[in-house]
């Protein structure tokens, strides 16, 4: 008998769901920058609902079921928690809510140490996608610090947010080389995460650009490394939409929600890069990739539901931690 009371159908999942939080976070704040903020609002309602679920689901199965919360924690898809918080925690900030984003910070403050530590010290050679959530979890903290440094004028927060910015391309340059790259032509989802955590970068260098803390020479380099961020994001979305189209995997995964939300962070970064940056033309792409992100959403959501329906074999999770974790044998 599992230690673990029957929680419904979200009994199963993995920390890889966290990415279904994240999506929907991403596409709250692309929707609220294209002005469509009653859709906005009734996506952020979804990710604030899932949002809590998978937190009541982290804290049952610390105190509940130990095993499996050790055995999860020090693969790459934990770090979904500290990501969805400060993705969720920017669209707070959005909506002029300081008090309720500070809290979600400090919360994602609080968890991005451990986890951190835990999952980059089991690196290995040979990982799944997710080995890039160690960038995007650091870059969703600059993100978030970046926004209520420039809504509360704190120069010192808006200095964090930029070494939380430096670490996450550190992270992002010691994890590319562990990446699989046969991912790209094989993964069920989550390798879209390596342009991905290119995008949230650009998006938080949108948002350090943007401060006036910073001037002159330093303004210029950080405008110009945000946009070869975004080049270099907007390359890796080529490439991993033509493999798609070449070797389909149509089947429902819980890692195609880390399909979703590179999709959408792409968009809201060149939604939020047109304004920074000065370079207009990012605006109307932004617009096509986000109704582009809004539909892969939709297809992603209708598999889900395809695939609990009663009689229907389950589909692979695909968050074990040996995968996840880059152990197993391929």
């Amino acid at each position: 008998m599992s230690p673990v009371p029957v929680r419904g159908w979200w009994a199963g999942l993995t920390p890889a769901a966290g990415a279904a939080v994240m999506a929907a976070g991403i596409l709250s704040v692309g929707l609220d920058l294209v002005g469509r903020t009653w859709f906005s609002l009734g996506v952020l309602a979804v990710a604030v609902v899932l949002w809590l679920l998978l937190a009541a689901d982290f804290a049952v199965r610390l105190v509940a079921d130990r095993g499996r919360f050790k055995a999860e924690a020090y693969t790459p898809p934990a770090l979904t928690a500290v990501a969805a918080t400060a993705v969720i925690g920017t669209r707070v900030a959005q909506l002029g809510r300081p008090g309720a984003a500070t809290a979600l910070l400090v919360l994602a403050a609080v968890l991005w140490p451990v986890l951190l530590y835990t999952v980059v010290r089991h690196w290995r050679r040979r990982m799944p996608g997710a080995a890039f959530l160690a960038c995007v979890a650091t870059q969703g903290l600059a993100v978030l610090a970046a926004s209520l440094a420039a809504e509360q004028r704190l120069a010192w927060l808006a200095r964090a947010a930029l070494a939380c910015f430096c670490l996450g391309l550190l992270l992002y340059a010691l994890a590319l080389p562990r990446f699989d790259f046969r991912e790209v032509v094989s993964g069920a989802g989550d390798h879209w995460v390596a342009g991905g955590a290119l995008s949230i970068t650009a998006l938080a260098g949108t948002k350090l650009t943007a401060s006036p803390v910073w001037t002159g020479p330093a303004h210029t380099a950080l405008r110009t490394l945000t946009l070869a961020c975004l080049a270099v994001s907007l390359v890796w979305y080529a490439v991993l939409l033509a493999a798609e189209v070449r070797s389909p995997r149509p089947h429902y995964d819980t890692r195609r929600w880390s399909t979703v939300f590179p999709l959408g962070m792409t968009a809201t970064a060149c939604l939020s890069a047109a304004t920074a940056t000065g370079v207009g033309w990012l605006r109307p792409l932004g617009e096509v990739l986000l109704w582009i992100a809004l539909g892969a959403c939709a297809l992603t959501c209708a598999a889900f539901l395809l695939s609990r329906r009663p009689g229907r074999p389950r589909p692979p999770h695909g968050s074990g931690p040996p995968r996840d974790s880059g152990t197993a044998g391929r």
